[in-house]
Parts: structure tokens; sequence; C-alpha cells
């Protein structure tokens, strides 16, 4: 925490995990460090009830309309873009943002450029004086378990069957649910440093979109260097490639817990019809990959990040 400046306000951008604690836990992060909490940007998507948009509310929560037509869609950018400029700039209030719409499936995290394009749109300035404004802070989450594993394993499966599947409102609550209630083992976060000085040293003759692009670049560098490894995830990628390139970082009671893990995740999903061997064997394959991917990209950062 000794990179937040208490006199100033952030926009934290972090990888998205859970769809209620990410920011949960990071806002309990501050207030055991003595600072303020944060307003949370939510989805649209997520109302499906009326005491959901009460309760976000009460929670300094603000919406980010979803689902729009192009044109509603450009207005809704723009007033959510303001209001971010409006807390950080004028009322000192950091805000969180998750680096891209919805979380990501397979852990791969990656920021949209359609993201910092948006929080570009408002400020008095030019599109890299408007981000610099707001001081971009990357965080990165890292939980050993993701309850919710098997739900998307679930929705790879059956989008392999039909390209056009789409989750129903039910799903959300459900994923919800299991986010809230059921165990994540260990959890950690990693406050990244502002984009300021990055952003500085960007060509004064770059366009919106070569600014946008560098700046996702930016973000996935320090999020995906901040990512806590566990075993779990050494011993997902071992198994993935058939490898045991590192197996010191595990033992064999680490791979018997894992392996029952998987096991007992997958035979949670009931409601597929006419599930196969083969079909269990790709869900297997997208949870291996799901916890694989925080090393793979953190094995990344270290060769394509600016030292």
């Amino acid at each position: 925490m000794e990179n937040i400046d208490c006199s100033k306000a952030y926009t934290f951008i972090t990888n998205h995990r859970d769809i209620v604690l990410d920011t949960s836990f990071l806002n309990l992060c501050f207030l055991r460090a003595g600072l303020p909490t944060t307003e949370v940007a939510i989805g649209s998507n997520l109302l499906i009830y009326e005491w959901i948009s009460d309760l976000v509310r009460l929670n300094k929560s603000f919406i980010v309309k979803r689902n729009l037509p192009r044109a509603k869609a450009l207005e809704a950018a723009s007033e959510l873009s303001a209001y971010i400029h409006y807390a950080v700039s004028d009322r000192r209030q950091s805000v969180w943002i998750a680096e891209r719409e919805g979380r990501s499936k397979d852990s791969s995290d990656l920021a949209q450029d359609s993201l910092i394009k948006m929080l570009g749109l408002a400020g008095e300035h030019d599109f890299h004086d408007n981000l610099m404004e707001i001081n971009l802070m990357p965080v990165s989450i890292s939980y050993e378990y993701d309850p919710n594993d098997y739900l998307k394993a679930r929705e790879f499966l059956l989008k392999r069957r039909n390209p056009d599947f789409k989750k129903s409102q039910r799903d959300d609550l459900f994923s919800m649910e299991t986010g809230l209630l059921q165990p994540k083992g260990r959890v950690h976060y990693t406050v990244g440093n502002t984009l300021t000085d990055e952003l500085k040293e960007l060509p004064n003759d770059l366009d919106k979109t070569s600014i946008a692009r560098d700046v996702c670049q930016l973000i996935d560098c320090q999020i995906h260097s901040g990512f806590k490894i566990f075993p779990i995830n050494y011993i997902a990628y071992d198994k993935l490639h058939d490898t045991d390139e590192f197996a010191c970082h595990y033992n064999a009671d680490d791979v018997v817990g894992f392996e029952r893990y998987i096991d007992e995740q997958l035979a949670k999903v009931e409601d597929v019809p006419d599930l196969t061997a083969d079909d269990m064997a790709y869900m297997q394959k997208m949870m291996l990959t799901m916890y694989a991917n925080p090393l793979k990209n953190k094995m990344s950062a270290s060769r394509y990040c600016r030292k």
C-alpha cells in the first residue's frame, strides 16, 4: 500500500475474478491500512433484482450500462467517463473498474482498449492528458481457488456445442452466490504503480488507438507481473503441457489434492445432457488452462515488460 498517496484519488484497474468479492477484498485491504475505500463500477446486467440494485448503491457502486445499441452505447460511455473523471478529479474519490467487460473465463487476463478509450473520453484536455488526470493504477488479484471454475468449464462446453449459447440471469445470480459462499483458499492482492510516468514517456505523435494499445500493455504488464503463483498453478501448467518443469514447487500430496479437487468440481456439472467422456476430458482441460494461465502470463510478463 506504500504506493498510494492519501492526498490523491485513483482509478484502480484490476483483473476480474469474482463478481462481488474482487472489490470487497480490495476495500477490506484499504480499510485495514487506514485508506479510503473505492467506489465500484458494476455492470447493469447483474442488477437482476431490485434488492441487488439497492444493495450495490448503498455500497458506493455506480452502474455501467451493458448491451446497448451502438448510439446509446457511445452516450453511456461518455457519461461513465465523465462520472469517473468527476469522482477522481473533483471529489478526490477513488474508483474501481475491471480491465475488461466481464470476467476472463480462462483466467488469461488482458486489458481491453475499449475500456481505455472510454476513460479518455471525458476531461478538458486531449486523450493522453485525460488519462493522466485520473491516476490509473493496476492491481493484481490472485485467488488460490476459483469456486466458479466448474461453472466456467461448463460454459466452455456449452459454447463448444452451441456457439450461440448465452448465460441466463439465473446463471449470473448463481455465479454471484457461488463466489460469495464457497472457499477460495489463499487470496493475494498486489497494488502496482500509477501509469503517470509511463504515460509521460509516450511519444507526442501517437493517435488515440496507439495510446490505448500501449496503455493496455502497461496494465497487462503490471497485473501479470503481480500475480501470486500457488502450487496448484504450477501443477496445472505441468499437467497441461505434460512436463515436470515446475515440480520443485509442489509435492506428491499437492498433486493428489489438486486432482481430487478437479474431480469433485467437475462432478457438480449435473445439468448438461448426454455428457460423454470426451466432454469431461474437455472440461478438465479447460480447468487446467484456467489455473495454468496466471503462471503462463507471469512468465510472459517477465520477457515483454519494459524494464
